[in-house]
């Protein structure tokens, strides 16, 4: 909508104008009495009034003056000098619009199109708009692109959208370059075009229109077509978010929180997070929350906490509902309510949040403020599984081995094994080596089990070393080695294997003294080595 009163061909002159224009008004002269409107509007030469603005502007419309009817129009929409009212509006627009009057058309256009004033009517307003289109108005221009690329009011048509977006943004129409930029970047209805894309979010960024300075500031940010640069980027996050882009703010506080380019500065960036928090961007407000959660830069307030991830997640930000869960399911900042928890862990996970997948399979593995079920638990699991979370894709082999005794079930449990042991998870290359030591559900392989044993055991999984020092000791999947033996059974006793325990103790007494002194100094050796790691 345009809404700024348009001026007519006067200069600001002194209050000797005013009264000069004021004589013309009182005389009848509609020319004046339009020109004394726009002065009562602009408090040009005469404190502002939009009453008697209303007043000389409705006695040159009802004089046919165009402008005036427009300008009427206005304050009728905007509610000024008079009570807002949309059908006056419409009225008087369209006295100015029969006229020819561009501005007036294009206004009309937009009553019809949102419906005030009168029903809403996608052919009239695309009637109107073209009419204004034709005589140039660039924003007619952009709103007949935005209905032909949606299809309203006329067939979808990308060409044609593009062909009016070109015309206004060519004007200088900052909504319209920002347009064909995106288009450009996507190659939708033209060809891709990188540097063209550039071109024109640069042109729409230059003219101070924020989602297009968040586009680049984005570009700069990640190094997308452009050069990584932070410091351009902050550039133009910055300008966009003192405009009040929430998007923008965001990013900001992201960037200085991590000091991704410029020095951390954990104060600015919590001030950013809170400007676009407070303009309901919902994974601010999650920052927000986890930064009072967990004392980070702010003093530690549960309550506040729970306030701020609440925003977000009635909202349907899944993380927001993930945290709010945990809170309500500690009674931390809220009363302790596991149904509450259970809920927003479901909302959660119903958006593919892992953690909160994870989580509902926990409780309905043990039966944690639900009815045990296992097969529920098995569907969370593999929700989670199937994102490569390795704790998730050991449970999955873990329930299919406890709840399916189908043929190929064993072999299943061994693929969900291998993926998560393949990530370094301990538990899941134990079990994977288990398989390969037994033959259950893979080919019996006493060289894989050793390699699976090995890589438990290097991150202190007790029985894996139980299982390599016995393998080393007979010589299966590997050399016979008494002295690795001897090294990994002490470590799996020191872990509170019972059997190490009476094991080492029998290869000790089978080895000569030398071989035990030798195996005994390794043993101080890796334990060193390992001490020395932590």
């Amino acid at each position: 909508m345009q809404n700024a009163a348009l001026a007519p061909n006067q200069d600001d002159r002194h209050t000797a104008e005013f009264l000069r224009v004021k004589a013309l008004a009182e005389r009848g002269v509609a020319n004046a009495q339009h020109s004394l409107g726009f002065m009562y509007v602009n408090g040009q030469g005469v404190p502002q009034n939009y009453e008697l603005a209303v007043a000389w502007y409705r006695m040159a419309a009802s004089a046919g003056l165009e402008q005036a009817q427009y300008n009427l129009g206005v304050m009728y929409q905007k509610g000024q000098g008079v009570p807002q009212d949309f059908e006056q509006a419409r009225y008087w627009y369209e006295r100015a619009a029969e006229q020819g009057y561009a501005p007036a058309q294009y206004n009309l256009g937009w009553l019809y199109a949102k419906g005030q004033g009168s029903a809403a009517d996608t052919q009239r307003a695309m009637h109107w708009f073209s009419k204004a289109a034709e005589q140039g108005d660039p924003g007619a221009q952009h709103n007949l692109g935005m209905m032909y690329e949606g299809g309203k009011g006329v067939p979808q048509d990308q060409q044609q959208a593009i062909a009016w977006y070109l015309r206004a943004a060519e004007q200088g129409y900052a909504r319209s370059q920002f347009n064909l930029g995106l288009r450009y970047d996507s190659g939708q209805g033209v060809p891709r075009d990188p540097g063209m894309a550039l071109s024109w979010l640069r042109k729409a960024a230059e003219q101070g229109y924020a989602p297009a300075q968040f586009n680049l500031g984005l570009r700069y940010d990640k190094g997308q077509d452009l050069p990584q640069d932070s410091e351009k980027a902050i550039l133009w996050y910055t300008r966009a978010g003192e405009q009040g882009h929430a998007s923008s703010q965001f990013n900001l506080g992201l960037i200085y929180d991590s000091g991704h380019g410029v020095p951390r500065d954990e104060e600015r960036a919590l001030a950013w997070f809170r400007k676009a928090a407070e303009q309901g961007h919902a994974g601010a407000q999650d920052n927000i929350g986890l930064r009072y959660e967990h004392g980070q830069g702010v003093a530690q307030d549960y309550e506040v906490a729970a306030h701020w991830y609440r925003k977000a997640a009635v909202q349907g930000f899944a993380g927001a509902q993930y945290h709010l869960g945990q809170l309500c399911d500690a009674g931390n900042g809220v009363a302790r309510d596991p149904a509450e928890a259970l809920d927003w862990y479901r909302q959660a996970a119903e958006q593919g949040h892992l953690r909160a997948q994870f989580d509902l399979a926990l409780r309905y593995e043990n039966g944690i403020g639900v009815a045990q079920d296992l097969p529920r638990a098995l569907a969370w699991y593999r929700c989670a599984a199937d994102q490569d979370y390795a704790p998730a894709q050991y449970m999955v082999g873990q329930l299919i081995d406890r709840i399916e005794d189908d043929p190929g079930s064993a072999a299943e449990a061994c693929a969900w094994y291998r993926r998560a042991a393949e990530q370094g998870h301990a538990l899941a290359q134990f079990e994977y080596g288990l398989r390969h030591d037994s033959g259950n559900g893979v080919e019996r392989d006493y060289e894989a089990a050793h390699f699976w044993y090995l890589c438990a055991a290097r991150q202190g999984h007790a029985r894996a070393r139980f299982n390599l020092g016995v393998m080393y000791a007979s010589g299966q999947g590997v050399a016979r080695d008494q002295v690795e033996a001897y090294a990994w059974l002490q470590r799996a006793a020191h872990g509170g294997v019972a059997a190490a325990t009476a094991y080492v103790r029998r290869l000790a007494t089978r080895m000569e003294p030398a071989l035990l002194a030798q195996a005994q100094a390794y043993l101080r050796a890796c334990e060193t080595a390992q001490l020395a790691q932590v």
